[in-house]
């Protein structure tokens, strides 16, 4: 008689402890076997894991500050100027160019009268505050005896500016882009760069600042988003002075009541930077 474990032939001599006990050591030993690899192949999604993070860069945060917004109306009625002029506060009337600028100091706006009827307003950081400039601009024109009506409101123009926590090599990125990117240095320090869709014009200085000029704030955003992969690939590591230059800048932008040039005067780069990030 023989009996068959594992794989392996026992002779009939064996007692049925012994056999037993073979029985379990090899058990034994094929779970320890699948344990082992299993434990290997855990240990190998790990590393595979720890490489990932170690490769992927963590997306920067990137702030998109808009500097103006262009806006135009029309008030559908004949404007006197010279009238204007004269009963009008914080005006001024330019009579080579047949134009009448009126100024607010709330929202903070500058508008360009023509005696067509149509304004102009610049100043403005959103398009909300463009239309509350522009009602205000036609309701004072009103109180001078006009019969205003407030149409055709639409946003000319936006400007935007983002700084990037790296430098660009706008050369080669030139280079590489040539269809939509042009680089004149003797004329311009930056690289133009203009999309089609979403529609917009990019200055790309050598810094890292970006300026984009858009129909609307939703195209600046899509462009800023269009362009970032872009110029990462020629990113460039700061040097001291330029990362001293960008967190100045960003610490104006973010806390303006702080006077960072006295605080140099008074303090060494390392204690401006510290009371930097208390701030923050």
């Amino acid at each position: 008689m023989e009996v068959v474990c594992g794989g392996r032939f026992l002779s009939p001599s064996f007692s049925e402890s012994s056999s037993g006990d073979t029985t379990r050591s090899i058990i034994d030993q094929s779970q320890m076997g699948e344990q082992e690899k299993v434990s290997a192949v855990m240990e190998e999604e790990k590393v595979i894991k720890e490489e990932d993070v170690e490769v992927k860069d963590p997306e920067p945060v990137l702030d998109i500050i808009i500097n103006n917004v262009v806006s135009s109306f029309s008030v559908a009625s004949h404007l006197d100027l010279h009238h204007l002029a004269l009963h009008g506060n914080n005006v001024e009337l330019r009579k080579e160019n047949g134009v009448l600028t009126m100024k607010l100091r709330k929202p903070p706006t500058t508008a360009s009268i023509w005696s067509s009827g149509k304004i102009t307003c610049t100043g403005s950081t959103s398009e909300c505050q463009a239309r509350i400039s522009g009602r205000r601009i036609a309701r004072r024109v009103q109180k001078m005896g006009y019969n205003v009506k407030f149409r055709n409101f639409r946003i000319v123009n936006v400007l935007g500016t983002c700084s990037l926590p790296f430098a660009i090599r706008i050369t080669p990125f030139s280079l590489k882009h040539r269809s939509a990117a042009s680089y004149e240095p003797e004329l311009h320090p930056g690289v133009t760069y203009r999309i089609e869709h979403p529609k917009a014009t990019l200055k790309i200085f050598s810094t890292g600042s970006i300026t984009v000029t858009a129909p609307s704030i939703n195209n600046v955003q899509n462009a800023i988003e269009h362009i970032y992969p872009l110029v990462r690939e020629f990113g460039k590591a700061r040097s001291e002075e330029e990362m001293a230059e960008y967190h100045r800048n960003q610490a104006r932008k973010q806390y303006p009541m702080l006077n960072i040039e006295e605080m140099e005067d008074e303090m060494s780069s390392s204690e401006v930077e510290d009371t930097y990030w208390e701030h923050v």
